[in-house]
């Protein structure tokens, strides 16, 4: 039977008199509410025993208090005298009699230097200094995956703690299988815990990790006030991630690429199962490592997770490289040589290529008749290659700008066609440009274009894949230009449907695709 997963939500305040209004707030999408005194400025933290006191008296919701230092992701420097000193004064012993705090959050030299305490005859309960019934004893590591995580979960298991908590930063899908493993070694010694890989390449330990067995799960109460790299907002694990119906059964889906985090594709896709009913959710996985993606977490045979894996979407730099890692790959798909969409079925990993029919189709209701049209494409990776095999196929005269001549030359060889540098291009005289490269898409390249407002001069349309945002740079200098213009997320939506079809057998609701992808 499903149980509704544990959302913790952080709330992080200046000042003592912000705490019962953030608590509110935060108690609308929250199961856990943690208390961060650490972003309390220092002055404020020493005179909030009062306020604390009463948001606890009036909690509505489980608290957990914590006072992180700068060194374990804090918010500012915090000596272990002063976090000692915290624990005694009436701060914290607010929390450990007449029903106060739930949880506190110790950190593990500290639940080490109380443990020596009871050690020497002293009992840190008696002393106001702990109760070990209401610790959770944490380790954090913000460079990466130690290679002693085993031996510091051994350590932290040493300690009277009744909750241990382990969060690492994962540069890499595979970086969550350390945390995967903690979480089956917790569950079988009877150990209650919470396991997570921060960075965007960890966001499936925050999904997952409850369905198999993390205590909780944390969500910020928006997107600018995580506490974690990764950590995505209680309402997105809720509402996007359907995070309360995963279980072990739950078939597992997912985009695969270098960076996932823009993508629309999770709110299409887990729209589309919700309104189907399907026990499915989709999750981006930020893979690197490709080689070893496949061979710890996608073979039957090798992977090192036990999980219902049903299928991906690819993205870029993967759409080529996926090819040698498949079993099966459609004629379509091997003749435009870019593959965006994986089956798992049996144990057998089928290819196809959804995007070339998906981006012709918002070009066939602009135009009559695309034969003979000249159409520049911008870019030389896999999308481009599903645009110039349709646009061909079409009837079109296409022709490729590239900025590196030589990775474009495999695409020229293979669909046999014609490539300028990039730098030299002036688009007069061609109907069609279309921007294949990423440039444009929100983060660190938002602001940028593949061709600007007077090189376009002369285009009749302009038609940017990149859907997020969904007005790019390019596509106002197109409109600057004169141009008529097509956005990249009808052919996102459109690509999406044939993927539902292909992992599910069943017609995904449209509406409610473009409706999830609109609310962003």
């Amino acid at each position: 039977m499903k149980s509704k997963a544990r959302i913790c939500v952080p709330v992080c305040v200046s000042r003592a008199g912000e705490l019962a209004g953030a608590i509110r707030r935060a108690a609308e999408v929250a199961e856990i509410i943690e208390l961060r005194l650490d972003y309390l400025l220092e002055h404020e933290l020493a005179q909030a025993s009062g306020e604390i006191t009463a948001v606890l008296k009036s909690r509505q919701q489980p608290m957990i208090l914590t006072l992180r230092p700068a060194e374990y992701g804090g918010a500012r420097a915090i000596s272990v005298e002063d976090r000692l000193f915290c624990r005694i004064n009436e701060v914290w012993a607010s929390g450990s009699r007449n029903g106060g705090a739930d949880f506190w959050d110790l950190e593990l030299d500290l639940a080490l230097l109380l443990q020596r305490t009871e050690s020497e005859g002293n009992d840190p309960v008696e002393l106001g200094l702990c109760d070990w019934a209401r610790t959770i004893c944490s380790y954090h590591d913000f460079v990466g995956v130690p290679s002693d995580l085993e031996q510091i979960y051994e350590s932290m298991a040493s300690t009277r703690a009744r909750i241990l908590k382990i969060a690492v930063q994962a540069d890499d899908a595979t970086d969550c299988l350390p945390i995967f493993r903690l979480l089956a070694r917790a569950q079988r010694e009877g150990r209650e815990m919470i396991a997570i890989a921060m960075g965007q390449p960890g966001v499936m330990t925050r999904i997952l990790g409850p369905s198999r067995g993390s205590y909780l799960t944390y969500g910020s109460l928006d997107e600018d006030s995580a506490t974690a790299p990764g950590q995505l907002t209680a309402r997105e694990l809720r509402d996007v991630y359907r995070i309360d119906e995963i279980d072990r059964q739950t078939k597992v889906t997912g985009l695969i690429g270098k960076p996932v985090r823009h993508s629309l594709s999770p709110n299409i896709h887990n729209a589309a199962f919700a309104r189907a009913k399907a026990n499915a959710v989709f999750i981006p996985f930020e893979v690197h490592d490709l080689n070893a993606f496949v061979r710890r977490m996608v073979r039957e045979e090798s992977r090192e997770i036990d999980w219902n894996l049903r299928g991906f979407s690819v993205t870029a730099p993967h759409k080529t490289r996926i090819k040698k890692h498949l079993d099966w790959i459609d004629p379509i798909a091997q003749d435009i040589g870019a593959v965006n969409t994986i089956v798992i079925e049996k144990g057998v990993l089928r290819g196809y290529n959804t995007d070339a029919q998906a981006f012709i189709q918002p070009l066939n209701d602009h135009f009559e008749s695309l034969a003979g049209s000249r159409c520049a494409i911008i870019g030389a990776g896999g999308a481009a290659r599903s645009v110039i095999w349709a646009l061909r196929r079409a009837g079109a005269t296409v022709t490729l700008f590239a900025r590196d001549l030589q990775k474009a030359t495999p695409i020229t060889q293979h669909l046999a066609i014609e490539c300028r540098h990039l730098a030299e291009a002036g688009f007069a005289g061609f109907d069609i440009v279309i921007n294949a490269t990423p440039l444009g898409t929100c983060g660190l390249l938002e602001d940028e274009a593949a061709a600007r407002a007077e090189a376009l001069r002369g285009v009749r349309l302009a038609y940017d894949l990149v859907y997020n945002p969904g007005e790019t740079r390019f596509i106002r200098e197109a409109r600057a230009a004169g141009c008529e213009t097509i956005g990249g997320l009808e052919m996102l939506i459109a690509q999406a449907v044939e993927q539902f079809k292909y992992w599910t057998g069943l017609q995904p609701d449209i509406d409610a695709m473009r409706s999830a992808a609109s609310r962003q």
